[in-house]
This record gives C-alpha cells, sequence and structure tokens, in this order.
C-alpha cells in the first residue's frame, strides 16, 4: 500500500492547482481564527486520519490495533481511527474547501506527507500544539527532524514515522556493489533502472547524487537534474517511473537498481536477503510524514494527548518494530535493545530504522517546493515522467 504520494495527473499541480480548478483561491487563515471550542473535556473522543497500514496491528485479529487500545484504556478517550489517505494531494482536495472557507473538517488529527504539511502550514490551515503539555515531544523528537524549514520548530506539525529516499538494488543479479546515485547511470543498468515518479520524491536524491545542497537548492540545481534525466529517459536508460509499484519490480527481478524508501525495502528483504538499500555517498533524503491538527478541530486537547503518546520510547517502539520505517524517537531503541527479544533486538541495530552517526552525516532534509515554483516546476517535472 502507498504509504507516501504518488504525484500524477491533476495532483501534480500541487494545492494552488486543484483549488483553482474549483474556482476558488487558496485564503490565509490567521492564527486568531483557527481554534473552535474544545470539547475534550467532555468529549473523551477524537478522531484520527492516516495512511493504510501505517500502524501496529494484532497479529490474530487485524482490525485490533494494540497501542491505540492501550491509550483508550489509559485515558478513556476512544479514537475512531481511519485509513482514507491513500494520497497527499486526493486528501487536500478532499478537505481542502472546507478549511479554505472556515469550516470544520471533522477530524482532529491528520498524517500528510511534510512537503503537504509545508501548504497546510503556510496556508494557516492548522493549529499550533500546546508543547507544554506534549512533554515526551519536547524530551523526545529526533533532533534532525526538529527543524524543518516549512515549520521551525516544529510548532505546528510533529513527525509520525521518518525515512530515507536512498537506493534500491539486488545484489546478486547485479554481480557489483552500488555506493553512489551516480552509477545509476552506468551503461549496465540501461533499461533496468526506475525512478519514483512524483516530483517531490524524485528530485532530491537526484540533486543530491548532482552534489547540490538540497537544504537550499535552487532551480539551476533542478534544472540540470531536469536535463540529465530527459536525457536517459530519450536514450532508453530509465526503464519507467514508479510509486511504491517498484516493490514488484524489484522482487521480480525486472529492474536491478531503483530509488527507493527505506522502509520497504527492509519488507524485502525478509524474502529476499540479495536485495539492499544504500544511502548514496552523495546523500540520501531524510523525510517524514507528520501529524497536524486541522483548524476547529473540536478535540484539541485530546488529539495532542494522542501525539505525545506515541513519543513514550516504549510506545514508539512498539510502532517502530511494526512499520520498520526510520522512528522519530531515537530513545525507542534502547527499549527495542533491552526488551530480551532477539527479532527486536536486532532491529534496534538497524540503521535504517535508527540511522547511526555515520549515516545521519549523509542525511539531510530537502527545502520544499514554494507555491511560486510548484507549476513551472511540475509542468517541467511531469512532461518527463510522460515521454
Amino acid at each position: 500500500m502507498t504509504r507516501r504520494s504518488v504525484l500524477t495527473g491533476l495532483g501534480a499541480a500541487g494545492a494552488g492547482g486543484l483549488l483553482a480548478a474549483c474556482g476558488v483561491k487558496p485564503a490565509y487563515v490567521p492564527e486568531g481564527r483557527r481554534a473552535a471550542r474544545d470539547l475534550s473535556g467532555r468529549e473523551r473522543s477524537l478522531t484520527f486520519a492516516n495512511w493504510p497500514l501505517y500502524i501496529d496491528t494484532d497479529d490474530d485479529d487485524p482490525r485490533k490495533r494494540p497501542s491505540l487500545d492501550a491509550f483508550r484504556e489509559r485515558t478513556g478517550i476512544s479514537v475512531h481511527y481511519t485509513e482514507e489517505i491513500n494520497d497527499n494531494d486526493e486528501f487536500f482536495g478532499k478537505i481542502g474547501p472546507a478549511l479554505m472557507n472556515g469550516q470544520p473538517v471533522d477530524r482532529d488529527l491528520v498524517v500528510v506527507s511534510d512537503w503537504m504539511a509545508a501548504r497546510f502550514v503556510r496556508l494557516g490551515w492548522v493549529q499550533k500544539m500546546d508543547r507544554a503539555a506534549q512533554t515526551n515531544v519536547a524530551g523526545h523528537l529526533d533532533p534532525q527532524l526538529l527543524r524543518p524549514a516549512f515549520d521551525p520548530g516544529r510548532l505546528h506539525s510533529v513527525p509520525w514515522q521518518s525515512g530515507i529516499t536512498g537506493i534500491a538494488y539486488n545484489r546478486r543479479r547485479l554481480g557489483r556493489e552500488l555506493r553512489s546515485t551516480r552509477q545509476l547511470w552506468d551503461a549496465d543498468l540501461r533499461g533496468k533502472v526506475t525512478l519514483l515518479s512524483g516530483l517531490d520524491e524524485a528530485i532530491p536524491l537526484l540533486m543530491q547524487g548532482d552534489g547540490a545542497d538540497v537544504t537550499r537548492w535552487t532551480q539551476d540545481d533542478f534544472h540540470a537534474v531536469c536535463d540529465r534525466i530527459e536525457g536517459l529517459v530519450r536514450t532508453k536508460h530509465i526503464r519507467r517511473f514508479t510509486g511504491n509499484d517498484y516493490i514488484k519490480d524489484l522482487a521480480a527481478g525486472d529492474v536491478l537498481a531503483c530509488q527507493a524508501y527505506s522502509g520497504d525495502v527492509i519488507q524485502l528483504q525478509a524474502d529476499d536477503p540479495d536485495i539492499e538499500f544504500v544511502v548514496p555517498e552523495e546523500g540520501g533524503e531524510l523525510w517524514a510524514e507528520s501529524l497536524l491538527i486541522p483548524n476547529l478541530a473540536r478535540h484539541k486537547t485530546n488529539a495532542e494527548k494522542l501525539v505525545d503518546y506515541y513519543y513514550e520510547p516504549e510506545v514508539a517502539a512498539e510502532l517502530a518494530a511494526w512499520v520498520n520505517y526510520v522512528c522519530p524517537v531515537p530513545a525507542a531503541r534502547t527499549v527495542l535493545a533491552d526488551s530480551g527479544d532477539e527479532e527486536l533486538a536486532a532491529l534496534a541495530e538497524d540503521p535504517l530504522v535508527f540511522p547511526d552517526k555515520e549515516m545521519r552525516a549523509r542525511l539531510a532534509t530537502a527545502r520544499d517546493i514554494t507555491s511560486a515554483e510548484r507549476k513551472a516546476m511540475a509542468k517541467r517535472w511531469n512532461g518527463i515522467v510522460g515521454l
């Protein structure tokens, strides 16, 4: 199931494009107009919208979610949990019109990728969280995820899970190691390479391969990448552009190397240990999908409690053991290491879940594409993807 957006079609035009199609201009909401009457004290409930397969489930009954059940038992707050987010832009189109018109969206907590979270923050469509009441977030949030350009200090957002965009390849089938993004263009990989189709997903790693600083990349960096990739598409070096379906191509041997997400590869390795994930020498992208509280949410305090609950190291460890993405709570590593369970202890040592110092030195969080840049960049990138 897709956990990150595949940016295609109308969605690639971004937030402005979706709303313009409705004949309505996006409107900024001042901070003072974002809150509704908080009913948390009277109504012990909240509604939480997430991606599919992005929370722990019971082995015997997948309808049960142990960590959510434990939260309810501890606090008395029931959680209406939905898996309705399959694509960032699609979800934006679903709730955006109401938020733009100052109406509630009947969701107290949502999870979107950080590039989409940037739009919500810039439009003023999400509320600041009360960090004084979130001691676990304040004490345990990974410092490397603390200061995204779109939300310095993480005042409006908190990472749910994080991940790395890098290179996956089948070492046995390829017959050699890959350590650099530039090696994807080697002659023996012609027709056996896939790239991600999403603009926000694909571009940062490719820029890093060209030596660009993705924390402050320029339009020249972007167009240099596009020039290179367009040439590789025309010569049929690149087999195709994918969403998360690169997993099937790599597992079947139809491709030998591809852009990939760290959490997906951990799951692939369980069936094929010859599949490897590499953070390239030039660097890999560290990204997150973050929790947001929409404007006029009626159970803000309850939502803040749930966010803080998932930042308890023991709870974060339980979630990390199930989803296998980069855990945004480094302290959860000790919990897994000391669990007495061999499999969990091994997970604690996996740098794709808990990046070590050497790996962290090669990770960077790309600056997001601004609304002024997005239309022209999406047009160019989608033109290449569609060749």
